[in-house]
C-alpha cells in the first residue's frame, strides 16, 4: 500500500488520538482494579475501553461508527473463530496431561461443578460433560458483551487503521503487541509468579493469536470472527481446561495463559496463517 503523505499523516493522527484516549480510559480502570478491588465490574469496564476509544476517535476525526465492520462476515469465518481456540487449547492441554506436567480432573474443581449444578449424586462423567457444554454455550454467550468491547477496538478499528500504513504481517505484530501491553498492569499485579516469564509467555501467545484473528477479520471484512475467537479462547482456557488440570510442581510453567504450552502451540498455528495470508495477498 502506498498512501499519500497527507493520508499517512491523517492515519497517524487518528492512531495517536485512539491510543491517547485508550490509555486514559484504561488507566482509570486499571487503577480501580489495582488499588480498589479486582471485581468483575471493573474488569468489564476495562474490557469496554477499546470500543469506547474507537467510538470517541471516530467522532473526533469525523468518521462514522456505522462504517466499522459490523457485518456478520459469514458462518465459515465465525465457526473458524470459535473452533480454532478449541483446537489449540485442547492440543496444548492434551500434551500437558500426556507428559505429566499436570493431572486430569482436579477434585476441587469437580466438587465445585457438582455443587454448582446441583448434581451431587450424578456420575462424574455426566457432571463434567454437562458443565463443559454449558460453559461452551451459555457462559460463552454471556461473555460476548465485554469481549465485543475489546474487539470493536482492536479488530474493528485498530487493525484497519494500521493496515493503511503497513503490511499484514506488521499490522498483526503491532496490534498484537499493543494488545499484550494493555494487559500488563493486571499481570504484573495479579500474576502471582515470575513476572517476566509470565509477560513473555503472554505476549507470545497474544501476538500469535493476533495473526489468526486479523487474518479472519480482513478475509471476512467483519469483527465478529475475532469476537468468537476471543470468547472461545477465554472460556476454554480459563473456565474449562485450566480448572480441570490437577496441579503439580511443573504445572504453572506449562499451563494457562502465562505458561509455555499454549503460546508454543498457537504460534505454530499462527505461522500457518502467516503463510496463508501471504499466499492470498492479504
Amino acid at each position: 500500500m502506498n498512501p499519500s503523505v497527507a493520508d499517512r499523516k491523517s492515519t497517524l493522527t487518528t492512531l495517536i488520538v485512539f491510543l491517547v484516549i485508550l490509555g486514559g480510559a484504561s488507566a482509570l480502570a486499571h487503577f480501580a482494579l489495582v488499588y480498589l478491588v479486582p471485581t468483575s465490574l471493573y474488569v468489564g469496564a476495562l474490557m469496554m475501553t477499546p470500543a469506547l476509544a474507537a467510538f470517541a476517535t471516530l467522532k473526533l476525526r469525523g468518521g462514522k461508527i456505522s462504517a466499522l465492520p459490523w457485518s456478520w462476515g459469514g458462518f465459515g469465518a465465525n465457526w473458524a473463530g470459535y473452533l480454532i481456540p478449541v483446537l489449540y487449547i485442547s492440543v496444548s492441554y492434551a500434551l500437558v496431561w500426556f507428559f505429566g506436567f499436570g493431572g486430569v480432573g482436579d477434585p476441587e474443581t469437580l466438587a465445585e461443578w457438582r455443587g454448582a449444578l446441583g448434581l451431587s449424586d450424578a456420575p462424574l462423567w455426566a457432571v463434567t460433560t454437562l458443565m463443559i457444554v454449558l460453559m461452551a454455550s451459555v457462559q460463552f454467550v454471556k461473555s460476548l458483551g465485554t469481549i465485543a468491547g475489546e474487539e470493536i477496538g482492536w479488530r474493528g478499528f485498530l487493525v484497519w487503521e494500521l493496515r493503511k500504513l503497513m503490511s499484514f504481517e506488521a499490522t498483526c505484530l503491532a496490534s498484537g503487541l499493543l494488545w499484550a501491553v494493555w494487559h500488563y498492569p493486571i499481570i504484573i499485579v495479579y500474576g502471582g509468579g515470575d513476572t517476566l516469564f509470565q509477560l513473555a509467555c503472554f505476549t507470545v501467545m497474544i501476538t500469535a493469536m493476533s495473526v489468526i484473528m486479523t487474518f479472519y477479520t480482513f478475509r471476512s471484512n467483519s469483527l465478529w470472527p475475532a469476537v468468537m475467537f476471543h470468547g472461545a479462547h477465554n472460556i476454554y482456557i480459563q473456565k474449562i481446561f485450566t480448572p480441570l488440570t490437577l496441579e503439580t510442581e511443573q504445572t504453572a510453567f506449562w499451563t494457562d495463559e502465562y505458561g509455555v504450552m499454549v503460546p508454543l502451540v498457537v504460534t505454530v498455528l499462527a505461522l500457518i496463517y502467516w503463510r496463508r495470508a501471504k499466499a492470498e495477498g492479504l
